[in-house]
């Protein structure tokens, strides 16, 4: 869930800090969503679906799509290709950067932009740990 609560971040264009004064948590607890150490409260899950149109069953199950009218099929395919590159070159991030990639690089399809096996490269490179 936690990687879900990036890309829907990344998606709607907002920091930690942003988001977490959006939906009414502190800068803390919204970090430790997104690394996965703790629940998303009820709360802060209904206000980011209602001031973000963000769909709630995808950030708690994965199941349709980030917001209603996105290519879920789309986004699938980014995560595996993206998935398959990192196992492939052994390369370990953080599931928040792993997302913001994910965002990134949806939001270049969104837009009709070609993503480059480079464009991918220089995007891992800036999150590596």
């Amino acid at each position: 869930m936690g990687a879900r609560l990036a890309i829907a971040r990344n998606e709607v264009g907002l920091t930690q800090t942003a988001m977490a004064e959006a939906i009414g948590v502190s800068h803390r607890a919204y970090h430790s969503y997104e690394k996965g150490q703790r629940g998303l409260p009820v709360e802060a899950l209904v206000a980011m679906a209602d001031r973000f149109e963000v769909d709630a069953a995808w950030i708690l199950l994965g199941t349709k799509a980030v917001r209603a009218a996105h290519d879920f099929e789309a986004l699938k395919r980014i995560e595996t290709s993206l998935d398959q590159r990192l196992n492939a070159e052994e390369i370990k991030i953080k599931s928040e950067k792993r997302g913001a990639i994910v965002a990134r690089w949806y939001q270049s399809h969104v837009e009709g932009r070609e993503v480059t096996d480079d464009d991918v490269h220089t995007w891992i490179e800036l999150v590596r740990e």
